[in-house]
């Protein structure tokens, strides 16, 4: 049987922790760290997420805006909104909830964020510098989460076989970019690999983010191995991830759940990557 590794608990952890953090940087520049979502279009699945985080935000003492604007707005509109924001001394941390409708141009849209305010990690100078393996880069909050999650449970990367499948610009990329500091040897698997069941089951670290409801069973997985699901999918109106939880948990030496694993710690580390932008832009910090 496996260890399952409990994200919620360590999230409440973390958020403990950040909402301190949160009162001393007030107590100390007298400015509240400011984050402001922007949402556009009503999609459900975006509108829940954007409440968890504001909820999050108002409990760890960080102030949450959302702005919501309906899915015709023009993008040039959408460029005046990023563009005044990044002027707004009082905002430190800018997020635009992906998916955005598709006559905007996500890339271009993106990377008018300032990189300072940029609590995603998803603006060009962030990527290149999650690459370059450089210690300023605003990493992505899910992949930044999982290492969390490997940390507190004491699970060794270097010299280690990692699979991930998966090669998003959200977590697939910038997660083998993490396991490449640490030392870990990667793999990325996506829907052309040839052959991934054989490739999957080679890994010590098995990290699974393709957006298909069980699609990953005991097959996949090598004994022993750590497995790490990233997927949120809701099957007869439960949520499920990517890993067939039942069928792996036997077999894997450690596993996350689905819920209560990844996805709590994302919004964790969106609230501490919103101090670390509030502490370089009041503190200067580079």
């Amino acid at each position: 049987m496996s260890v399952l590794l409990n994200g919620k608990a360590l999230a409440a952890k973390l958020r403990s922790e950040i909402k301190i953090k949160t009162e001393e940087l007030i107590e100390k520049y007298k400015k509240t760290p400011h984050l402001v979502v922007i949402l556009i279009g009503d999609d459900p699945a975006s509108q829940s997420y954007v409440r968890s985080k504001e909820r999050a935000c108002i409990k760890a003492g960080i102030k949450s805006t959302v702005i919501r604007r309906d899915e015709t707005i023009k993008e040039s509109e959408l460029e005046k909104i990023i563009i005044d924001l990044n002027n707004d001394d009082s905002v430190h941390g800018i997020l635009l909830q992906l998916p955005i409708p598709k006559h905007i141009n996500e890339d271009k849209i993106l990377n008018l964020i300032d990189p300072k305010k940029d609590v995603d990690g998803f603006v060009y100078e962030n990527v290149a510098k999650l690459n370059k393996g450089q210690k300023d880069a605003i990493v992505p909050c899910t992949p930044l989460g999982i290492t969390k999650i490997l940390d507190e449970y004491s699970i060794e990367t270097k010299g280690e076989r990692c699979v991930i499948i998966g090669r998003s610009q959200i977590v697939g990329k910038p997660m083998a970019a993490l396991m490449l500091q640490r030392n870990a040897t990667v793999t990325i698997c996506h829907s052309k690999t040839v052959d991934m069941k054989s490739i999957a089951k080679e890994a010590d670290i098995l990290i699974v983010a393709i957006g298909r409801a069980h699609m990953i069973d005991s097959s996949y997985v090598k004994p022993g191995a750590t497995v790490i699901d990233v997927g949120i999918n809701r099957v007869d109106g439960k949520l499920t991830g990517d890993v067939f939880f039942e069928d792996v948990e036997p077999i894997a030496g450690y596993i996350t759940p689905v819920p209560g694993g990844v996805g709590p710690m994302t919004i964790a580390c969106l609230l501490d990557n919103t101090l670390t932008c509030f502490k370089r832009l009041e503190g200067k910090i580079e």
